[in-house]
């Protein structure tokens, strides 16, 4: 398998795992306790004009577009490590939980977003982490599936 078709799998594949993620925050908002979620934090953030409590125009398209894109690129990044192989789910989980390590205590807090997620409100904290163990092994296990007939026992095709 090629890299682009490896990083063109790994990115419909990270879309798919960004709508389950996507429905893990969704409820945890809906049931309270996690205040402003990540996504639309880094969109105010980026965003012209207001502050972190203005609402802006068209924010909820661009935290939507801005959530999908990293999600998708995410997914493209582990279908390119994964090259071409079917990953297990426990290496998804992995990999969900890296994204969440590098991004909730590296560069968000650097961007003075949020605080580091040792630091955040425990909710907001404990529903990122398991949206990005969702994301993981929702991405793991949906590449898993495309790749199917490409590589029946989880190694490389017959071709490669």
């Amino acid at each position: 398998m090629g890299v682009v078709a490896a990083a063109a799998q790994g990115a419909a594949a990270g879309a798919a795992a960004t709508a389950a993620m996507t429905g893990v925050m969704a409820a945890a908002r809906k049931q309270g306790g996690v205040g402003r979620l990540p996504p639309k934090l880094l969109t105010r953030r980026f965003l012209p004009g207001g502050g972190e409590h203005t609402p802006r125009p068209g924010e909820n398209l661009a935290t939507t577009a801005a959530h999908w894109g990293f999600g998708s690129a995410a997914g493209a990044v582990f279908g390119l490590l994964t090259g071409g192989r079917r990953p297990r789910v426990a290496l998804g989980l992995a990999y969900g939980a890296a994204v969440w390590l590098v991004s909730y205590e590296g560069w968000v807090p650097k961007l003075t977003v949020q605080p580091p997620a040792h630091r955040d409100a425990p909710g907001r904290a404990a529903t990122m982490a398991a949206a990005h163990l969702v994301y993981g092994g929702v991405l793991a296990a949906v590449l898993r599936r495309m790749r199917r007939d490409v590589c029946p026992r989880g190694g490389r095709s017959a071709a490669q």
